[in-house]
């Protein structure tokens, strides 16, 4: 039996990581990963139900936090506002795991299963995120509209922040799509 040692789940996520990195997804196996991180098939199942939950393990716990942010704003801010909240918490996150960050997007966007689970995540994130704003007396239509903005600014932020090494901070890049947004619908003169 192999002799417990500490953070498990953290070796477990590096562990499995790495191999999607070199061999792929599919080519991974739930043995690998746990004789990888130097612990039994068994302890991976006590932190995952399934191999593709180490990517996404991270999503509830960053939906919470988005969410809290909306709940958290102050109490005159516009629902763009209550968003540019979570996605700064979010920002601030992410930007500690840039590293890891990086390589589970390579991973999800090599394999179309694990894209349609992320863009499931992402839905689910703007259908919260809505929800929050709606509970702050935000209209049904404005919190789905900016929720799903937010969400759309996150992703194309986050993507580039991924792919342009000489981006480092997270936060500005967002704020940068925000910009571009506001740009690409300010009215004509």
């Amino acid at each position: 039996m192999a002799r417990w040692e500490p953070d498990s789940r953290s070796r477990l996520e590096t562990a499995a990581i790495s191999l999607f990195s070199e061999r792929g997804y599919d080519q991974t196996t739930v043995a690998e990963i746990a004789a990888r991180a130097g612990v039994t098939e068994r302890t991976f199942y006590r932190y995952f139900k399934v191999k593709r939950e180490v990517l996404f393990s991270g999503a509830p716990a960053l939906q919470e936090l988005m969410v809290a942010a909306v709940a958290d704003a102050r109490p005159d801010a516009t629902p763009m506002d209550m968003v540019l909240a979570a996605l700064d918490m979010a920002s601030e996150l992410l930007q500690e795991r840039s590293a890891h960050a990086a390589q589970r997007h390579a991973v999800i966007a090599s394999n179309p299963e694990l894209y349609e689970r992320e863009l499931i995540k992402m839905a689910t994130l703007s259908a919260a995120l809505a929800d929050a704003m709606r509970a702050r007396r935000v209209p049904d239509l404005a919190a789905s509209l900016t929720a799903e903005a937010g969400v759309t600014i996150f992703r194309v932020g986050y993507e580039r922040w991924l792919l342009d090494p000489e981006t480092k901070d997270l936060r500005g890049v967002i704020r940068e799509s925000l910009d571009a947004l506001r740009a690409v619908t300010a009215p004509s003169t």
